[in-house]
């Protein structure tokens, strides 16, 4: 299951090979210059206006004028510069000009971006409006209606990125219909998927990005109706007719030339039907991997090759991590805002509850895929279903096979820690932050473990030892805080030798005063990530900075060698239990023990007992076993490495080929 299902195709797609092809020809053999009068040139220029012919006719453009661009963000800005230039020659005529620059709630974040900025450079002083959208994600045509006499430009979108929803295009051409405003059209996700014919709308300005059909990033267009207002953004040598300067990029247009002749001649991109039931499928898969699934958005009015989903007690990050862990490529909203953790704007504006639009996955798919991709998909999301099941996180999942001592959660900084005693089924929790409370609770119910004391390392009252089956959890007031230590006792020991410490909750307690309680290697395990990540020791913290850190990073090449070298090594993944059943196993395949950060304080009094052991962590990105390589160092084991970008980077070829 090696190779990857990208199933991210709104956010770019792969560059289909007949274009590849093209801009290698482009480079090579017609490398001339457009705008130069020798034969090179002239080729370079037959290759440039057979792509836009071919573009004029798959969009109607009729007598409007289409520009090569570098892509949909130059062509909003020049469509947003063009209209507001003339809204402001316009006012300064005299002439009556609405107040309002209108775009409608789910728009791409580039829109309202780009009207605020040359609103205010423009010195305009317009009043930015959202048009808002109904519980089905399309524009409220009432509230448009009421909005037009004072509308200076509106700006909509024909498809959107998120959720797939196709706007109303004829409803909102009906509703400005008896105004003078300007109309923006972002035909971003519309090119290749929706019949389009601008000539018979009064769109004035619509732009398009290659890389989402199939051409590569860097090339795009933008469509100008005949007669509408138009204000270069680059002014320079004249190309594109002084509507754009700068040298055309050949390259990147002869590939979106031969996407748009495949487009024109229908047989290399699947059928409308052929994409709905494709979807249909995946949808079918989905409901039975993940009960209680929700779809934000109706089929019937959203693009064939979009689902937006939530599921109920999952967190986005949560089916991020154990898709991309199956090798299942998805995202959790638009890549551009993917990597902010916040709320979706877009379904917050449909009005749908916090829980949907802050843990929404969208997967969408480029209309050259296969029945054969389709069924591996839907296998691969059942798998993961299984993976979520085997690790408790669904609603109709068995009860997995109880954890059994320290356990780690963190947010924000802070750190949780659980103590729970398989054999018993009894728990302790101690400095249980607010908002991992539901998770804390998940997990012991899940466990079926029984909650014997709540405790606080800054709490002022001092509470009798807790036994958890033939662990004890001591406390201890040290200065103005209270200390948790665990360690094995008999049912009769109510005191723990230093020796016998293994683990010490310590709050924000200052170290040194704990040196006539601790062992030298007892794992101290603090409240605070400022003090440590996860735990450190007083020998630890003792020889903190008298040695030279060694270089603990592997490459894929470097971990190739590593293995062949070290055929004892054991390879550690600190993904979560669900990513680890949903994978292939380690790099190359290889069986690999899972050990999730949550567990790591636990191991390591086991790894320290074999100090010579070699031990390689990895993870999805590296980030997880970075933590986790450097806090085994720190402790002293000398023997661990990480695999830098973990499986992310990583090529199971080379691996296989020098483990085998």
């Amino acid at each position: 299951m090696s190779t990857e299902i990208y199933l991210d195709g709104n956010a770019t797609t792969a560059v289909l090979p007949a274009a590849i092809d093209a801009a290698l020809h482009a480079m090579g053999a017609d490398f001339g210059n457009p705008s130069s009068s020798h034969g090179a040139g002239l080729k370079a220029k037959v290759l440039l206006d057979g792509a836009r012919a071919c573009a004029r006719r798959l969009l109607g453009v009729g007598e409007g004028r289409l520009i090569f661009n570098s892509g949909a963000t130059e062509g909003i800005q020049t469509a947003v510069l063009s209209a507001l230039c003339a809204i402001r020659e316009r006012r300064a005529a005299g002439q009556r000009v609405g107040s309002l620059l209108v775009y409608g709630a789910t728009e791409h974040k580039a829109v309202p971006e780009a009207l605020a900025h040359w609103n205010r450079l423009l010195g305009l002083d317009l009043l930015l409006y959202a048009l808002p959208v109904d519980a089905g994600g399309r524009h409220d045509l009432d509230a448009l209606r009421a909005l037009a006499p004072e509308a200076a430009l509106v700006c909509t979108m024909a498809a959107n990125n998120e959720t797939g929803v196709i706007s109303d295009l004829d409803g909102i051409g009906a509703a400005l219909a008896h105004s003078n405003t300007l109309w923006m059209v972002d035909c971003v996700q519309g090119l290749g998927k929706l019949a389009l014919n601008l000539q018979a709308t009064r769109i004035d300005y619509a732009p398009f990005s290659g890389h989402k059909l199939f051409a590569p990033k860097g090339i795009g267009m933008l469509y100008v109706r005949a007669g509408a207002p138009f204000t270069p953004l680059i002014m320079g040598g004249g190309q594109e007719t002084g509507l754009r300067s700068g040298t055309e990029n050949m390259a990147g247009i002869a590939a979106l030339g031969a996407v748009l002749q495949a487009l024109e001649e229908g047989n290399t991109f699947r059928s409308h039907a052929e994409l709905e039931g494709f979807r249909a499928r995946l949808a079918a898969s989905l409901r039975r991997a993940l009960p209680g699934i929700v779809f934000n958005a109706a089929f019937e009015h959203t693009l064939p090759t979009t689902l937006n989903f939530s599921v109920p007690g999952l967190a986005s990050r949560e089916l991020l991590d154990v898709f991309d862990a199956a090798a299942v490529r998805v995202s959790s909203g638009s890549a551009c805002s993917a990597a902010k953790a916040a709320p979706s704007y877009v379904l917050q504006a449909m009005g749908l509850p916090d829980w949907r639009s802050s843990s929404a996955i969208r997967m969408s798919f480029g209309a050259t895929i296969d029945s054969a991709t389709i069924d591996d998909a839907c296998a691969r999301i059942e798998r993961c279903g299984a993976a979520l099941r085997s690790a408790g996180l669904l609603p109709d999942a068995k009860v997995p096979p109880a954890a059994d001592g320290v356990v780690q959660l963190s947010d924000a900084g802070r750190h949780s820690w659980l103590v729970l005693d398989a054999a018993s089924r009894a728990a302790a929790v101690i400095d249980a932050q607010p908002a991992l409370q539901a998770r804390i609770d998940a997990l012991l119910h899940s466990g079926g473990y029984t909650l014997r004391a709540s405790l606080r390392t800054d709490a002022a009252d001092t509470i009798a030892p807790v036994r958890l089956g033939a662990r004890l959890l001591l406390p201890c007031r040290v200065a103005d805080a209270t200390i948790y230590l665990l360690g094995r006792a008999d049912a009769a020991q109510t005191t723990l030798a230093p020796a016998a410490v293994r683990h010490a909750f310590t709050g924000q307690a200052a170290l040194a005063p704990l040196a006539d309680l601790l062992g030298a290697d007892s794992l101290i395990c603090p409240a605070s990530e400022t003090q440590s990540a996860f735990c450190t020791s007083l020998r630890a913290e003792a020889r903190a900075g008298q040695t030279a850190a060694d270089d603990v990073n592997l490459d894929a090449a470097g971990l190739a060698a590593f293995l062949q070298s070290n055929p004892n090594v054991l390879l550690v993944d600190v993904r979560e239990a669900y990513e680890h059943a949903a994978s292939a196993g380690g790099p190359g395949g290889r069986a690999a023990l899972n050990i999730p950060l949550s567990r790591l304080a636990q191991q390591i009094e086991a790894w320290q007992q074999s100090p010579s052991q070699p031990l390689v962590f990895f993870c999805r990105s590296g980030n997880r076993s970075a933590k986790a390589v450097h806090c085994l160092r720190r402790l002293g084991h000398s023997q661990c490495w990480h695999l830098v970008g973990g499986m992310a980077l990583t090529s199971a070829a080379p691996i296989l080929a020098l483990a085998a």
